[in-house]
């Protein structure tokens, strides 16, 4: 063999090895073998096989391009009964050159037609496709397109991939500014899906009836609909950390702060530890800013968090003129980030949070002087009369802010001898806090922990070998009973 020929041959088997690794040949390769997945939970009767296709869906989206879905659908439409499907997916997809043949061979004409699990997730990949392309009138054509497959199958295998189909499909109105108008096929949807007990299609179909209603302000009907619906418990951990954030938020609003931070804590916890980094951010601030409403200061810990530290900058500014009963400083601190705490949904509370900077300022005061005049208190809050600090102080001693006594005549106001709050009760109340967080904390553990099906009675014996022991035993004891009359 001489030079030449050695040459040509490494040269060859480079270009094969670069065929091999191809991107766009082993993106339709991975979203093939999702399918063979998804036919598989059908076949076995087994969600989990679906539920990690549907885990992939983050990176299997960065794949997609022209060419990979039109080599999709030429190799896995092929029959003639899933042609046309194919062919009216292919109309939202650019002109693009497709794979050699040979790289991805066709399922045999002969072959079954195309299950319609497999149909609906590809076509949930072209309506991603076209979102991430912000093709919005396209998408939401696709997602219609998509909500008619499902409807016509009516098949629980479908369950798991029709719920994240939901999501997309509210997304889409999302995107073009028209939410309001899928409410009603929402709706629609929950009831059937509460009939046909799809838990996985209710908790998505709660969440985004609810994520509706909050975007337009509609606290009063998300309300209505939390009291008249009931959330399944089978829903998967992200559904629910959806669901406590939204309940956080709707009594938040409706001044029941205590439900709202538990809701809100509930939340945080059950989010992904590694992923998911806006939504934790989002949770985050609404819980910063009900913590402040409680009267709480939250630990610089929570605002110092590597992916915290820039969202969460203006709530520690804010938290800081709370902490020292700054009027000047918070008003300036909500001037200046009035346009990002509107975005967070949190203006409305924000607003709520003066009455807890005086009342922050009142207690400082109360503390630093054993008697002040109401002209002095004026003064130090900025207020425009000495009438207006005293109505003030006497509502904070009314509310148990201050312990202090009003001299009216003299106009000033005396501080009492600070009392031993461990002859209180209080101690007491945030012990019983306390026990009530672990013990809710180890129960909303169990209940997300993952068991194997009917693994309970593994070590059980069956019925059989109950009759089989019985016998056994009842001969063993005819031979014993022979063995002692024999003795006799």
């Amino acid at each position: 063999m001489t030079a030449s020929e050695v040459v040509e041959d490494v040269e060859m088997k480079e270009e094969k090895e670069v065929e091999k690794k191809d991107p766009a040949l082993l993106s339709v390769e991975d979203i093939k073998e999702q399918c063979r997945f998804i036919r598989r939970a059908v076949e076995t009767k087994e969600p989990r096989f679906v539920h990690r296709v549907l885990r992939c869906i983050p990176a299997t989206r960065k794949k997609l391009n022209p060419t990979v879905l039109r080599t999709l659908f030429r190799s896995l439409y092929s029959t003639d009964k899933d042609k046309e499907a194919g062919k009216e997916l292919v109309k939202f997809i650019e002109e693009a050159e497709e794979l050699d043949q040979t790289a991805t061979p066709s399922r045999a004409k002969s072959a079954s037609p195309l299950c319609p699990e497999v149909d609906v997730y590809l076509s949930l990949l072209v309506l991603i496709y076209l979102l991430d392309r912000k093709r919005g009138e396209d998408a939401l054509k696709c997602a219609n397109l998509l909500m008619t497959k499902i409807d016509y199958h009516n098949r629980r295998t479908l369950d798991v991939v029709s719920a994240k189909c939901y999501f997309y499909f509210t997304r889409c109105y999302e995107v073009l500014g028209r939410l309001d108008e899928c409410r009603t096929p929402l709706h629609s949807r929950l009831r059937t899906a509460t009939l046909r007990n799809d838990f996985e299609g209710q908790a998505v179909l709660i969440n985004c009836l609810l994520r509706n209603y909050l975007f337009y302000n509609l606290y009063n009907q998300a309300d209505k609909l939390v009291q008249k619906s009931s959330f399944p418990e089978q829903a998967s951990n992200n559904e629910w950390a959806r669901y406590y954030y939204y309940l956080g938020r709707i009594k938040a609003m409706q001044l029941e702060y205590s439900e709202a931070h538990k809701y809100l804590q509930i939340s945080a916890r059950k989010a992904p530890q590694s992923t998911a980094t806006g939504f934790k951010q989002h949770v985050a601030k609404m819980t910063v800013t009900v913590d402040l409403l409680l009267g709480n200061i939250p630990a610089r810990s929570t605002f110092l968090a590597p992916q915290m530290r820039h969202a969460l900058a203006p709530y520690l500014q804010l938290t800081q003129s709370v902490k020292s009963g700054d009027l000047v400083k918070f008003d300036q601190t909500l001037q200046a980030f009035a346009k990002q705490f509107q975005d967070d949904h949190t203006y409305t509370l924000i607003m709520r949070l003066h009455h807890n900077v005086v009342k922050t300022a009142v207690r400082t005061i109360s503390l630093a002087y054993s008697r002040i005049t109401f002209a002095d208190i004026a003064k130090k809050l900025m207020l425009d009369s000495p009438e207006d600090a005293e109505f003030i102080v006497a509502k904070a001693i009314r509310d148990g802010v201050i312990e202090a006594v009003l001299d009216h005549e003299n106009g000033w106001m005396k501080s009492k001898d600070t009392s031993d709050v461990y002859a209180t009760r209080e101690p007491q109340i945030a012990f019983n806090q306390r026990i009530e967080f672990c013990l809710d904390l180890h129960n909303h553990s169990v209940k997300a922990m993952r068991f194997p099906p009917k693994s309970y009675n593994k070590d059980l014996e069956s019925a059989e070998d109950r009759r089989e022991r019985e016998a056994q035993d009842l001969e063993l004891a005819k031979e014993m009973a022979e063995e002692e009359d024999d003795g006799y």
